[in-house]
């Protein structure tokens, strides 16, 4: 996760470039429940209205916290499918938040209505992502279900009136990209804490016509829009919130972007975005799956590390006899392409290895998916000092 408005913040008030800190153990996003009431055209996990077989009992749950907590996993993401359909979520999330958890609810919203918003706020959950994909008809179409957008819009209401942190989630693709300044005037106009930019996780483009292609120039649009919008909230001392994710090149873009804008401040912010270090699948950001199978991250979910109901997550994630764990690991990560010979190398981390492995079946080739020209991240520099 790139987070736009703290960068936008050291831009306003600077703080000295401290040591790293290492979370004390990864994130992870954990997909209680497979079934949706929706059928989403991006849906990852391919969820569907329907209950799956071999998803994990409320006792196996609590078993994986009780390894996740002496492993110091610091937060807990609750995901699906839909996980307001799992029967025992509110008795899972409590149990999350006495053990200490930051624990968070990602939900399409369509569910939170008048008769369930005073247990979903007593639990307390410190975040609740609500995925919206454009405005009104958009959206509906692209959740496949007429008056989505009405229920998420009124679910994210209820949330902010109850006190809740709440945030808007967008996946940009080409269908709904013209709608973005359109959601950004809905956070605004609605009050709402967070926005949530997520790439969609293409398998890839390659590097062909890269300077002309419709979707990247779009992309690098996207980017300008929410780095002027986090900007003028940070101005305004909002408190808002700017997050990306799945496309880590967004850390180099920022820099270019403050090379232009603010260059005196350029090597801070440099030295901020090396201290970031981009893409952590593997290392920071983990994956548990309806079933219990662990992934790097989830949208590694056709690669599995091991099962929770067989090894202990601690150990399942430490085991680096798996090469892609191994590779993920490895300071620095030994990438190919584009990404191997990037001058920038050091912020995005060489990017998202999942969408490599799913164009060329090599994880450690580049990340199709890089908006950047050659310039940009200094290819063609190279190039000619070899000449």
């Amino acid at each position: 996760m790139f987070r736009i408005s703290q960068f936008m913040q050291e831009l306003l008030n600077p703080e000295p470039l401290g040591p790293r800190r290492a979370p004390p153990g990864p994130v992870v996003i954990w997909n209680l429940v497979r079934r949706c009431n929706l059928t989403c055209k991006h849906c990852y996990s391919i969820s569907a209205d329907k209950d799956f077989p071999n998803e994990l009992s409320t006792s196996q749950v609590f078993e994986v916290m009780d390894d996740l907590k002496r492993f110091k996993v610091p937060v807990l993401i609750l995901s699906g499918g839909e996980p307001l359909l799992r029967p025992d979520i509110y008795e899972i999330a409590h149990h999350a938040k006495a053990m200490g958890f930051y624990t968070a609810l990602s939900t399409n919203g369509t569910l939170i209505d008048e008769g369930n918003i005073d247990r979903i706020a007593g639990v307390g959950f410190d975040y609740l992502g609500i995925s919206i994909d454009g405005i009104a008809g958009t959206h509906d179409r692209f959740r496949r279900k007429e008056g989505s957008f009405d229920a998420s819009l009124h679910a994210l209401r209820l949330c902010r009136d109850q006190g809740i942190k709440v945030g808007l989630r967008f996946t940009m693709t080409q269908d709904n990209a013209e709608e973005l300044p359109q959601l950004l005037e809905l956070m605004e106009r609605e009050r709402i804490d967070k926005f949530y930019f997520s790439h969609l996780n293409y398998a890839g483009r390659g590097n062909k016509n890269r300077k002309d292609d419709v979707f990247l120039d779009t992309t690098r649009w996207a980017m300008e829009l929410l780095f002027e919008r986090a900007l003028a909230d940070a101005r305004q001392g909002r408190g808002s919130e700017f997050v990306t994710g799945n496309n880590d090149a967004d850390g180099v873009y920022l820099l270019h972007w403050v090379e232009r804008h603010f260059p005196d401040m350029a090597g801070h912010i440099h030295a901020k975005l090396v201290q970031w270090g981009g893409n952590s699948s593997g290392v920071n950001i983990s994956n548990i799956d309806n079933q219990g199978y662990v992934h790097p991250d989830t949208m590694w979910w056709n690669y599995n590390l091991g099962n929770v109901k067989e090894r202990p997550f601690s150990e399942i994630w430490q085991d680096t006899s798996d090469p892609i764990m191994a590779g993920l690991k490895a300071k620095p990560r030994l990438v190919g392409g584009r990404c191997g010979r990037c001058a920038h190398f050091d912020i995005c981390g060489g990017n998202t290895r999942v969408r490599a492995m799913q164009l060329t079946g090599d994880a450690w080739g580049e990340d199709p998916a890089c908006y950047l020209t050659d310039e940009e991240i200094g290819i063609e520099e190279a190039k000619e000092l070899t000449q």
